[in-house]
């Protein structure tokens, strides 16, 4: 039997709470990447800051990948230095009053390259394109096949290697799952995630992901998923 895993609107506000946190908390690290610090600096200054802000901690440990490290998609984070022309990989998450938020962005620090350009942009439109099929009724593996069948129109269907997103709420991965194997339907008052990603070994990894409440469409976070540019 389906555990629907619908919210109340007082768990719905809490996750805002924390989305809105860990907006802050982006936009925060947007400010202070430089060349030549580390995924385990950032790592730290994501969850010293996440607290600061007045959440009890980190949803899970917090991924930081830069350049071929987010060929990996639970990369943990090491001593590798940021470079020009890296893809910078952030996935985090805030917990409020024991409510989770799920969050990830990739931007380039620096210029980058064609294949880097249309990788980007092919995550991109998958996620729109899955989070336009995220609503009340849906069958999960038809949100999954959204994104996947746009990844593998583009020709990186090989390196979409996990599922399209999962419930959030006092745990980081609940019901339902979006993947192709499901079979779930999505019902009005889940919070699920949207992320899809590709994944080419050796070279670079790029994945997008909001939390969205289905029946609303709206992802919780602020912040764009067009390619942002950093530099130096």
């Amino acid at each position: 039997m389906q555990n629907d895993h619908i919210k109340s609107a007082e768990e719905i506000a809490l996750m805002r709470r924390a989305a809105a946190i860990t907006d802050d908390v982006y936009e925060y690290i947007l400010g202070i990447v430089s060349e030549g610090v580390t995924e385990t600096a950032l790592a730290d200054a994501i969850y010293r800051k996440t607290v600061e802000l007045g959440a009890s901690g980190v949803s899970f440990d917090t991924i930081v990948a830069f350049g071929e490290s987010g060929a990996e998609p639970h990369h943990v984070p090491t001593d590798k230095r940021l470079q020009e022309g890296m893809f910078v990989t952030i996935d985090m998450g805030a917990v409020v009053e024991g409510l989770c938020s799920d969050f990830t962005r990739t931007f380039a620090f620096g210029d980058i390259d064609e294949e880097q350009r249309r990788v980007y942009d092919t995550v991109y439109e998958a996620q729109k394109l899955a989070l336009s099929a995220v609503a009340d009724g849906t069958a999960c593996r038809a949100a999954d096949a959204a994104a996947r069948d746009h990844i593998a129109r583009c020709g990186y269907g090989g390196f979409y290697i996990h599922g399209t997103g999962h419930g959030v709420g006092t745990e980081i991965h609940e019901p339902p799952t979006l993947n192709a194997k499901s079979e779930e339907t999505l019902a009005a008052g889940q919070v699920v995630t949207v992320e899809p990603g590709i994944y080419l070994p050796g070279r670079m990894g790029v994945r997008i992901e909001d939390m969205v409440l289905v029946g609303e469409g709206r992802p919780f976070s602020r912040h764009t998923t067009e390619l942002i540019t950093l530099r130096q």
